[in-house]
């Protein structure tokens, strides 16, 4: 009788214990009837994607109720497949990346309004350009790029060159076949190393250098116009060629990787085509060199002094398609990123970004390259990234039309027929 009773009263107990339990869990509601938000993002920028990771471990400690799941996918062109494909495959992420009006156009179905945020408030003048539709704002800010020749100081002085005096492509023609003459003595491999692989260095930014000046360095006016004239086309092919022709072969297949670590971090190359997203790459392989032996210059467009192309390289999204909840928790982790104490902090020292808010000390940008585009910025001296008003896939094509270029498969002329055709067609759908 005693062992039946006491079996009973655990049951009993057991019971109670349980219905406690569900009707604790019933009440709560949220993901899988619990308090626990799960915050997919799936996101492109490799450069700081350890950093990132980090920050959002720090963001779950705060916010013991939050899991942070990040998915990053590489650089460039293959971020928009794969985000295209997450989307095909039905497991949509709550946060993702857009490059500008281009990508607002193909995604506002799923774009949450976030002009609510404290981040959308803070964001300095300009930078919310790309992402404004019909009183919203459909994204928030990375942070600020710019982008042009990289350098490796200790080489260029070795070779007698002054790199604030390149500000022309026939000083700069020079100056390379200065240092060429002496790849020898300076320990060289090359003078550049030109990833024509990555269809995004030059179907992105090389190509902005001289399509810009078509649109007034407007990216709202190049996401709206039926066509493009290549007005600058043979000025634009003087930097292809030269890179190409004085760089580690072949360069069709040379990519990002090889470019920033093998070659340039290694010093087996002067100079390269890249923005300030590669100074933790460099200080991964070498602090010495990213800290105190590198530089940046504009890449010049012919005979005239050009600024140096800064602009937001990408936005984060929102997916209005997730859980209401999920909304919610997206915008107070963005907003945390941005605006609280820590985040700042991460933004400014871990992830070496250049900030498009109000509010840092601008004094602690982490790094040279960083700091010398900040200047340019300051002084007005820049010019405006249009690639993120291409059409829809243009700069694929004309990434990989460069490719054929290179390797003598198209000439100069059918490159920019060929390109010239592609935007009208792309335009006129």
């Amino acid at each position: 009788m005693k062992r039946k009773k006491w079996y009973g009263g655990i049951f009993s107990i057991l019971l109670i214990f349980s219905v406690f339990l569900a009707g604790c869990s019933s009440s709560t509601g949220g993901d899988g009837g619990s308090d626990k938000v799960t915050l997919d993002i799936f996101q492109f920028k490799v450069e700081f994607k350890s950093q990132f990771e980090t920050l959002a471990k720090q963001y779950e400690k705060e916010n013991p109720g939050v899991k942070i799941k990040i998915s990053t996918v590489g650089g460039g062109n293959d971020y928009k497949s794969a985000i295209t494909a997450k989307f095909a495959s039905g497991e949509e992420p709550a946060v993702f990346n857009i490059g500008g009006p281009v990508d607002v156009e193909q995604y506002k179905d799923r774009l949450l309004d976030l002009k609510d945020t404290k981040a959308a408030e803070a964001a300095l003048d300009g930078t919310l350009d790309g992402v404004k539709q019909d009183g919203q704002v459909l994204g928030l800010p990375f942070n600020q790029e710019g982008y042009g020749l990289i350098y490796n100081k200790r080489i260029l002085k070795e070779a007698g060159i002054k790199p604030e005096e390149i500000t022309s492509y026939s000083a700069l023609e020079a100056a390379v076949k200065k240092i060429d003459s002496q790849k020898k003595k300076l320990k060289l491999d090359a003078v550049f190393a030109y990833p024509v692989k990555e269809k995004w260095v030059t179907g992105n930014h090389l190509s902005n250098v001289f399509l810009a000046p078509e649109f007034d360095g407007n990216v709202l006016e190049a996401s709206k116009s039926p066509t493009v004239k290549f007005t600058d086309g043979d000025k634009f092919k003087q930097l292809v060629d030269i890179q190409n022709e004085y760089s580690v072969q072949p360069t069709a297949s040379l990519d990002y990787s090889q470019q920033v670590e093998e070659l340039f971090s290694l010093e087996k190359v002067a100079i390269i085509q890249q923005g300030n997203w590669v100074y933790n790459t460099v200080y991964d392989m070498d602090p010495e060199l990213a800290e105190k032996g590198i530089g940046i210059i504009p890449i010049p467009n012919g005979e005239k002094a050009t600024g140096m192309p800064v602009g937001v390289p990408n936005y984060w999204a929102v997916n209005k398609k997730s859980d209401e909840k999920v909304q919610k928790e997206a915008k107070k982790f963005l907003d945390w990123m941005y605006t609280s104490d820590e985040g700042k902090k991460a933004v400014l020292e871990d992830f070496k970004f250049i900030p498009a808010y109000e509010g840092y000390d601008v004094e602690k940008i982490a790094d040279p390259i960083s700091k010398e585009i900040y200047k340019y910025s300051q002084a007005g001296n820049t010019t405006g990234w249009v690639f993120n008003g291409y059409p829809v896939g243009w700069n694929d094509e004309l990434g990989a039309s460069i490719q054929k270029y290179v390797t003598g498969k198209l000439t100069w002329e059918e490159f920019v027929k060929q390109n010239i055709e592609n935007w009208e067609k792309i335009r006129s759908k």
